[in-house]
């Protein structure tokens, strides 16, 4: 049996890369019409977290529908979006106050934990015990 501890404390900074990109791949999926999980992982297999591709898309679906808008996605730099994302993801923005209804900042609130515990679990590489494949 596999027994992992993950924390509600966030995201490391150092996922902000990542996030930022997926947030932006995934926008861009959406407003061309492309298949959203496999541009996903696409983008996330690069740096080795492509089994986040499922997490991210529902993470940023319910972000969107708490935020009643698409996502304005940064340049070079990320936008207010993407650091209210990031803030979510870390821990120092709770899912109130979107001006949603409680039930859809609940359900926001779940993504967020679920998208959090899959980069803690990427983040801890693969299990010793588990044999490997190959």
């Amino acid at each position: 049996m596999i027994h992992a501890t993950f924390s509600d404390a966030g995201a490391q900074p150092a996922d902000s890369d990542l996030i930022t990109a997926a947030a932006r791949c995934w926008r861009q999926a959406r407003d061309s019409g492309e298949a959203v999980q496999p541009c996903l992982a696409r983008v996330l297999a690069a740096r080795d977290r492509a089994l986040l591709a499922p997490a991210f898309d529902s993470l940023l679906l319910f972000y969107e529908l708490a935020l009643n808008r698409p996502i304005r996605p940064g340049a070079a730099a990320p936008s207010d979006d993407e650091r209210l994302l990031l803030a979510l993801i870390e821990g120092s923005r709770g899912c109130e106050g979107f001006g949603c209804s409680r039930p859809l900042a609940k359900v926001l609130g779940c993504a967020v934990r679920s998208a959090r515990v899959m980069l803690a679990s990427a983040a801890a590489g693969p299990d010793p015990a588990r044999p490997s494949r190959g």
